[in-house]
């Protein structure tokens, strides 16, 4: 391996890092990050001194993922039902999450909130407050005034702070609600769905019209519980060998749904104080492809449609 390619390896896991938390999706990030490697390697190859490497995919990362996600935003706006992040594991070894740098910056409930902030906003603040840039080297990476800078970060994070729990449960805990739900679903235990459930739990589904999703989210615990119960029960008819593997997701709890080795679903839950506050499943193939073999839903639920009765 030549130094530049050593390089290059050394560089991509920082900005992948940036590039998965501006853009809350794990395909564009990679063209993101396959674009900022290629003008690192164009910029060594011509002979460019580059003194700083670090700072220099930094810059090019955040400014290709702030026009990337602009023309995101424009897609998403035609995204067919929920749009949710396409989810990572990161309690395995081969995931490109590995190297992130804190769990909680990965976290589901922080990237949907990060989508309602400007590409610029989400930028600065990630850059400061995640991956610890001076506000000077954050002017120079989005190519503004250090005061400009202060200002878009203080509005980020105070947006963001109203908005996230002041209180986490420990690992522990985490786990041990984790378990008891999903058993509980898998059981069709109504009551014990409900006391697991915060009053105001939120149920959300993204299948992007890939496959059946919610179109909408679902509000209040007893309609969670009923629809999950329902819905798991239909599962079960429908899929032979549906089963669930519990995995952390984004650095929180949740789990993988399985038929056979394809993966149908991937759920993470968020949870505050005690209870879980939101339920989010992501279906979408095109979200899934990334972990491994993806199940066709669409083919098992016709085939299901032309079974005779018994």
């Amino acid at each position: 391996m030549t130094d530049h390619e050593r390089l290059l390896q050394e560089l991509r896991p920082g900005a992948f890092a940036i590039a998965y938390r501006m853009l809350g999706s794990v395909s564009e990030a990679e063209d993101v990050v396959q674009e900022a490697l290629l003008r690192v390697h164009q910029a060594l190859v011509t002979g460019t001194s580059i003194e700083v490497p670090r700072a220099f995919i930094a810059t090019v990362t955040t400014r290709l993922a702030i026009n990337a996600l602009r023309s995101a935003r424009a897609r998403r706006e035609r995204y067919v039902g929920e749009w949710l992040p396409e989810p990572i594991i990161t309690d395995g070894g081969d995931d490109p999450a590995r190297h992130a740098e804190t769990a909680d910056s990965l976290s589901m409930a922080l990237l949907v909130l990060l989508e309602s902030l400007s590409p610029e906003q989400r930028a600065v603040l990630l850059l400061h407050d995640v991956f610890g840039y001076g506000y000077a080297e954050i002017a120079t990476i989005v190519d503004k005034s250090e005061g400009n800078v202060r200002q878009l970060a203080s509005r980020a994070r105070r947006h963001v702070t109203e908005r996230r729990p002041r209180f986490r449960p420990t690992r522990q805990q985490q786990e041990e609600l984790t378990r008891r739900f999903f058993a509980a679903v898998e059981q069709g235990d109504l009551a014990g769905l409900e006391a697991l459930l915060a009053h105001d739990a939120v149920l959300t589904g993204d299948g992007g019209g890939k496959v059946p999703s919610l179109t909408k989210p679902v509000h209040g615990r007893g309609r969670i519980a009923g629809m999950l119960v329902t819905t798991w029960g239909r599962l079960n008819a429908l899929i032979p060998g549906l089963s669930v593997r519990l995995v952390e997701v984004n650095g929180g709890p949740g789990a993988r749904l399985h038929q056979g080795n394809e993966l149908l679903a991937v759920w993470a839950l968020d949870i505050v104080d005690g209870r879980i506050a939101d339920v989010r499943s992501i279906t979408n193939p095109e979200k899934l492809a990334h972990l491994g073999p993806v199940a066709d839903l669409n083919s098992i639920v016709r085939s299901s449609s032309r079974r005779p009765e018994r």
